[in-house]
């Protein structure tokens, strides 16, 4: 089965566990050569790991059954995307209001903020450059379809 058949097999299946459960989604699903499948699901008020254990066994029942790997030969991890993997849609970005983001935009520059709103086509962030008297704060106002990525900035 092509990689691509089986990520949307799979990713179909996932909607599927999730389809009673909608405070959580999918973000994304990979398969390596080795018939790892990696299941990347969010929640709007984040995941706990008891609901990762328990969508991965619902989801590793249904990959079984579609007899998508011979003899079961596939091993199936499902977590939350970590805090270094990019924000993907747009619920992820909602989630994340009010934190330090860095956006890398397509012509390759970036931006640090914290992000403000979310909406349809954009988001915006509070930007400030310079320091101290100097330091000016504006709000940006960023098109999705600008960003190359957006990266949540954990700070100690």
């Amino acid at each position: 089965m092509a990689n691509e058949t089986a990520i949307e097999k799979i990713e179909q299946l996932t909607d599927q566990v999730l389809a009673n459960e909608p405070a959580y989604f999918r973000v994304a699903v990979r398969i390596k050569p080795t018939n790892n499948v990696k299941v990347f699901i969010d929640g709007d008020q984040g995941i706990s790991i008891e609901k990762c254990v328990q969508f991965n066994r619902k989801l590793y029942k249904l990959i079984e059954e579609t007899g998508m790997y011979p003899e079961g030969e596939f091993s199936l991890e499902l977590s939350s995307p970590g805090v270094d993997e990019p924000l993907k849609l747009q619920r992820q970005y909602v989630k994340n209001i009010g934190r330090q983001v860095e956006v890398l935009f397509t012509d390759g520059t970036q931006k640090e903020g914290k992000l403000l709103e979310v909406a349809e086509a954009d988001i915006i962030i509070e930007h400030t450059e310079g320091k101290g008297k100097k330091a000016i704060t504006q709000q940006l106002v960023i098109p999705f379809n600008n960003i190359k990525t957006t990266t949540v900035q954990v700070k100690f």
